[in-house]
C-alpha cells in the first residue's frame, strides 16, 4: 500500500532527512520517499497506518495531512481487512442458524440464540484446538486467571468446546447458561482491561491461526454471549 501525504514545515535537506527517519520509525512502514520542493512524503506501508500516528511521529515543525486519498474510507477498510476472518465467522453462524427456523412454523427466539451459541464456541474452540499451544500462550497475556493459573488457558479452550456440544443437544439448559454466563463474564474482565489501557496484544479469540488485535470488537463478542445467556436463564428461571 502506498499513499502520498503532503508535509509542511520542511525548509532543507536535514528536514528532509529528518521527516524521512521519523517515518520510517513508524510500526508497518516499509519505505519512505520525501520531498522538500513538492512538500510530500510517499509512504510505502504493509497496511494503512492513522494520519494522527503518523504526525506523532514528527515534531510540531512538521504537519502531515492526506491530499490524494480518504482516510475515513482506508480506515474503514483497514478495519474490514484486520476482522475479515471473524466477521465471515459471525456472518456464517448467523445465516446457517437463520436458515435452520424455516423448518419451524414460526420463528423460535431461544432456539436460534441456542444454536448460534452452539455454532460460536464449536467454531471458535476449532480455531483454538488448531494450535492449543499457541492459544495459551497469548490467553495468558491478559486473562485475568490465566495470569494466576496458566492450565486454565488449556482448559477454557475445551469448556468452550463443552460448551458448544451442551448448547447443540440442549443438555441441562440452566447447567449450560449459568455456566456460560460466568466463564464469559470473567473471561471480559481481562479484555476490558486490555483495551482500556491499550494494550497491543493479540486476540487469542480465534486461537493463533489468524493475528487479531485484542479491540472493542472482543469485548462485543465476550459481552454477546454475556448477554443471550444471561437472556436465555432469565426465561429458564
Amino acid at each position: 500500500m502506498v499513499h502520498t501525504y503532503q508535509v509542511t514545515g520542511m525548509t532543507c535537506s536535514s528536514c528532509e532527512s529528518k521527516v524521512k527517519s521519523s517515518l520510517l520509525m513508524v510500526e508497518n512502514v516499509v519505505n519512505v520517499d520525501v520531498s522538500k520542493d513538492e512538500n510530500s512524503a510517499t509512504i510505502t506501508m504493509d497496511k494503512h497506518i492513522a494520519l494522527d500516528k503518523l504526525q506523532k511521529a514528527l515534531t510540531e515543525k512538521y504537519q502531515i495531512s492526506a491530499q490524494h486519498h480518504s482516510e475515513l474510507a482506508e480506515q474503514t477498510k483497514s478495519w474490514l481487512e484486520t476482522y475479515k476472518p471473524i466477521l465471515l465467522i459471525f456472518f456464517y453462524i448467523s445465516l446457517v442458524t437463520l436458515l435452520v427456523q424455516f423448518s419451524n412454523n414460526r420463528f423460535d427466539g431461544m432456539q436460534w440464540m441456542r444454536h448460534f451459541m452452539a455454532g460460536f464456541f464449536l467454531v471458535f474452540s476449532f480455531f483454538k484446538m488448531l494450535n492449543l499451544k499457541g492459544f495459551a500462550e497469548s490467553y495468558v497475556m491478559y486473562d485475568v486467571v490465566a495470569k494466576r493459573l496458566p492450565a486454565w488457558a488449556y482448559i477454557y479452550a475445551f469448556t468452550e468446546l463443552a460448551l458448544g456440544i451442551a448448547f447443540l443437544i440442549n443438555f441441562n439448559p440452566l447447567v449450560t447458561n449459568s455456566l456460560t454466563f460466568i466463564v464469559m463474564s470473567i473471561s471480559i474482565i481481562g479484555v476490558l482491561q486490555s483495551v482500556l489501557n491499550k494494550k497491543k496484544i493479540q486476540c487469542a479469540c480465534l486461537g493463533a491461526v489468524f493475528n487479531l488485535p485484542m479491540s472493542t470488537v472482543t469485548i462485543i463478542e465476550d459481552a454477546l454471549m454475556i448477554v443471550m445467556s444471561g437472556w436465555m436463564l432469565l426465561n429458564l428461571i
